[in-house]
């Protein structure tokens, strides 16, 4: 098919012709027979700052005597100083368009986690929205070429009789709070505005707009901001809470798909078949299009898209420049890597992606900004930078937002078969990927040890509305070989195996999310922007093949269409009843399930009936037949009847009183861990450090305590709190923050820390018997406040990770942590932090008059033997004992001898888990330098009184990414109890 390209050399020309001849351009001129209105037009250039912050496009409103203006809902125009609307307002301003144009129609696509309402609004002409399911009909063909057995001559035809659709989303980011208004005058302006380039928009394609996405935070944001108002010169808190889970994460769930949010901008995507999927966003002076962003490219996109974001990016900046508007540009530093953000689901799905960063203000105070070099610096790609200075208002926001928007819409409605032809030819490549550039398909292998975590798989791709199927016999085909330049080799894969064929519509998303990924170190780009790996196949610690040989799809298969539909069996005969410990993420939940019944955990593995069990599995009684086979199907287990109870050692397992802690600091990566509990069905106490510095006794209370990540923050951060020199800041319902409450905990005043007395209390609640469970900087917090005897985090020196999947190795196999797993497990690191462990307490850096021998010193013979000096008999030398990096270094009788810095054996901390050797560690992403970190200690059982200190130095709870380390914590909790060393004698 013919393709239309825009070649970037003319793009870039175009932006440096002369300003005042495009300003005038009569593509843009408004009608002159259409009034104006006047009042709204004069607030629109009184609370503009300045004249070059304002465009043709949006320097007037025009009127109309049926459709009321945003001013009905809001009191004043769009982008108006002191005032932010709910989002509530903001839907009844779009249900008053809806009633009073029939070029609008709104509606609801899902709701949040906490109830709140999600809405788009399609606006175009009325014959085009009458007829939106005859177009879908014809995008839906367009975008699953099978269905008109990719003739082109049919495709032609549905193309020429089809007009797309383009989806803007805003404020998914709660702090930024700029288009819910900007979109509502945007709305307005393509209902009424008779000017010939927005009845061509108009009559060319539909406009979909769904103006919030994160609904609860924008409500929580609201409250926030009428508290300052009301509280004039006085300190406000920061949005701690913005979903119900997570805050700036929610633009990194496109490939977990975990949030309502996500999935309800997906499923309205894809149901409407629309090209574009166009995201609000406002941290960057003044308007960055990072549809062009930086390298590298996300490896899985069709090469069509990284065209198609060079066309509309660097058009975009052209049509902005030609208004005069300072401080726009598409290059930037924004890699296009990660397929983690929202707008990227356009792009894992044959659409386009693309996002705005504007300038906002945190609110709609109109404010001096001053900025950085890094922000107003001129370079190749930003020829007229933002002013270093400025007075910014939303109203200047608002004006960029549609401004730019309206461009690139109208650029859009022009070239609208040139659009409609790549989505279909994206749509056609990703079918034929096995043929055109494979692979043909992913292997999943679904046995009794992976059949949990595959289920959590296939639940996240069918979110993302990939195709699976399961073999129905026996198949062999050819994979490649372990290493470049191998040969391929044959492989069975028996009847069960699940198959995800890369011959569907959204072959590329699933192809991303099970491949691995590799950042080269010394690739240009030397600031990710975000993860560098995620694979899929590793972090849900499951056996993937990528098939490259074709003939896998000739296999008979037939589709999964209910992934929960795999587990929920319970088989055999007898009265013992035992579920596997395989690393499920849901074993822990069955205790709190089933009510009433009887829990024993095996300390060994044991062998029974034809059946292996690993240790940590549960042995059940008094359990109804009809509540175990309902918990099993909701929790995706199964189950195993035996004749008689197996000869092993077990332990009494009840459901543990857990507490989950966070801060008043940041509340993101702790609302991970709430997610994964909450969906598990893992209950908890929710509780801040706050709670705990008032309660003395928390051991009465609770037997874990949860500490999960803050956010790259100190020990006297968390004890300290936020200064307190200026006024309380409260986070807690009122008639004036009636939203605050809903998305977690409350305070009178957010800023006093954990405090001295609840670091008291912690070192109590472990002493006397709880576990405390920390990660990277709780964990950095416990050892830096003693609750971690032994433990240090290991100095990383040039060692280079970010967000890379690195491969581990279990040290203590027999410790019930590790229950379930086999000798590996992959773990997502941020950072590369890793820990060092000692049998010693006490300072360190002390004089030294030498350095210590490594091995022995200088003289006769070889390494394995001893020096021998002249002149009288050799006497044997205590022998030098060189540990590992994950080993503490061992102790002899001198070093013992009265040093009370000696911690017990039974005190001492226990190596679970530690990175592979260097050569092997990394599994995705990016990883250079390896080697001060490599074959390190990165979860760690310490010891204090009679009880423990988990902690990790990878997140094993992340994004809802890392399922096959959620086990990990759960075993933990579950056996809180028995994690004490047994008793060592000790060396005198």
């Amino acid at each position: 098919m013919n393709q239309i390209r825009l070649a970037l050399p003319a793009l870039l020309l175009s932006s440096l012709l002369p300003a005042a001849s495009q300003s005038l351009n009569s593509n843009y001129a408004r009608d002159p027979n259409q009034p104006i209105d006047q009042t709204y037009t004069d607030h629109i250039r009184k609370y503009t700052t300045e004249p070059q912050f304002l465009s043709p496009l949006v320097d007037y409103l025009p009127a109309s005597k049926t459709v009321p203006t945003p001013m009905k809902v809001l009191g004043d125009v769009s982008g108006a100083p002191d005032f932010l609307p709910y989002a509530e307002d903001v839907y009844k301003y779009f249900r008053m368009l809806e009633s009073s144009s029939p070029r609008v129609k709104v509606f609801t696509i899902g709701h949040t986690e906490e109830g709140r309402e999600m809405i788009a609004a399609a606006i175009a002409d009325p014959d085009l929205l009458s007829h939106a399911k005859e177009n879908d009909a014809r995008l839906t063909q367009l975008s699953d070429p099978r269905t008109i057995s990719f003739d082109d001559a049919k495709a032609r035809d549905l193309i020429d009789h089809s007009y797309p659709v383009y989806y803007i989303t805003g404020t998914i980011h709660s702090p930024e709070t700029g288009a819910p208004t900007a979109l509502m005058e945007l709305a307005y302006r393509l209902a009424v505005d008779d000017a010939p380039y927005i009845k061509f928009i108009r009559s060319h394609m539909i406009v979909l707009i769904t103006p919030v996405v994160e609904v609860d935070g924008r409500d929580r944001m609201v409250d926030l901001y009428k508290w300052h108002k009301a509280n004039p010169g006085k300190d406000y808190p920061r949005l701690l809470y913005w979903g119900h889970y997570v805050a700036h994460d929610n633009n990194r769930d496109a490939m977990g798909m975990t949030l309502d949010l996500t999935r309800n901008v997906l499923d309205t995507y894809l149901n409407w078949h629309a090209q574009v999927l166009h995201d609000l966003h406002e941290s960057v002076p003044f308007l960055y299009d990072n549809t062009v962003g930086d390298g590298p490219y996300n490896a899985w996109v069709d090469p069509l898209l990284a065209d198609e974001w060079a066309e509309l990016g660097w058009n975009n900046v052209a049509q902005m420049q030609s208004f005069g508007m300072p401080g726009v540009f598409t290059h930037g530093d924004f890699d296009t890597w990660s397929p983690g953000y929202l707008m990227f689901l356009a792009g894992m799905h044959n659409g386009i992606s693309r996002l705005y960063e504007t300038f906002g203000n945190g609110g709609a105070d109109t404010e001096k900004r001053i900025l950085t070099p890094e922000e107003y610096s001129r370079t190749w790609y930003r020829q007229n930078p933002p002013l270093p200075i400025v007075t910014w208002s939303q109203r200047n926001n608002n004006n960029y937002e549609q401004s730019a928007l309206l461009s690139t819409i109208s650029y859009f409605s022009q070239h609208t078969h040139h659009f409609l032809e790549n989505y279909y030819l994206k749509s056609k490549r990703s079918i034929q990927k096995p043929s055109l550039e494979g692979p043909a398909a992913y292997a999943i292998t679904n046995d009794d040890a992976h059949a949990n975590r595959v289920v959590e798989l296939l639940k996240a791709l069918k979110r993302q509305h990939v195709e699976i199927q399961q073999l129905t016999s026996e198949a062999t085909s050819g994979v490649p070989g372990e290493k470049r330049g191998d040969k391929p080799k044959s492989e069975k894969f028996p009847a069960g195996t699940i198959v995800v064929r890369m011959d569907q519509p959204y072959s590329r998303v699933a192809d991303a999310l099970l491949d691995r990924q590799y950042w080269a170190p010394d690739d240009p780009q030397k600031h990710p922007y975000d993860d560098t790996g995620w694979s899929f196949s590793e972090l849900f610690n499951l056996k993937v093949a990528r098939i490259t040989d074709p003939e896998i799809l000739k296999a008979p298969m037939k589709v999964v269409d209910d992934p929960a539909a795999l587990t929920g069996k319970l088989t055999g005969s007898g009265s013992t009843i035992v579920v596997p410990n395989t690393g499920q993420t849901t074993l822990l939940a069955l205790v709190y399930k089933l009510k009433g019944a009887s829990f024993q955990a095996t300390e060994k593995p044991f062998d029974a009936e034809g059946h292996h069990f690993a240790a940590g599995s549960l042995l059940i009684s008094n359990a109804p037949d009809d509540q175990l086979g309902a918990a099993l199907h909701d929790l995706a287990l199964d189950a195993i009847r035996l004749a008689a109870a197996p000869s092993v050692a077990t332990h009494a397992v009840t459901a543990p009183r857990i507490a989950l802690m966070h801060t008043w600091l940041a509340t993101q990566t702790e609302g991970w861990w709430r997610y994964a509990f909450d969906t598990a069905g893992v209950p908890y106490d929710y509780i801040s450090t706050q709670t705990a510095a008032k309660q003395d006794d928390l051991r009465s209370k609770y037997d874990v305590i949860v500490f999960a990540p803050v956010s790259r923050v100190s020990a006297s951060d968390i004890i300290n709190g936020i200064p307190q020199w200026n006024n309380p800041m409260p986070w807690k319902k009122t008639e004036l923050t009636p939203n605050l409450e809903d998305g977690g905990d409350s305070t009178d005043d957010v800023r006093p820390g954990l405090g001295y007395d609840g670091l008291a209390h912690l070192h109590k609640f472990v002493e006397q018997g709880g576990l405390l469970i920390t990660c990277e900087d709780t964990a950095q917090f416990a050892i830096d406040t003693g609750l971690a005897p032994g433990v240090s985090v290991a100095p990383s020196a040039d060692a280079r990770v970010v967000g890379t999947v690195l491969n581990t190795v279990f040290v203590a196999r027999d410790n019930p942590i590790a229950d379930g797993y086999d000798l590996n497990v992959p773990v997502m690191s941020a950072n590369g932090m890793a820990f060092n462990v000692s049998s010693t307490v006490g300072r360190g850096g002390g004089r030294i008059l030498m350095d210590p021998y490594a091995e022995r010193p200088t003289g006769r013979g070889t390494v394995e033997e001893n020096d021998e000096p002249l002149g009288r008999k050799a006497v044997e030398a205590e022998p030098l004992h060189k540990q590992q990096p994950w080993q503490a270094r061992e102790l002899n009788e001198e070093q013992i001898r009265n040093n009370p810095s000696v911690i017990p054996a039974q005190y001492r901390p226990e190596v679970i888990l530690r990175f592979d050797a260097a050569k092997s560690m990394l599994l995705a992403g990016l990883l250079d330098k390896a080697g001060s970190i490599a074959e390190h200690a990165i979860v760690v059982d310490a010891h204090l009184g009679t009880g423990n200190v988990l902690l990790f130095a990878n997140n094993p709870i992340y994004r809802g990414e890392t399922i096959g380390t959620y086990g990990l914590v759960f075993n933990a909790i579950l056996n809180h109890d028995h994690l004490a060393h047994a008793a060592v004698e000790e060396k005198k």
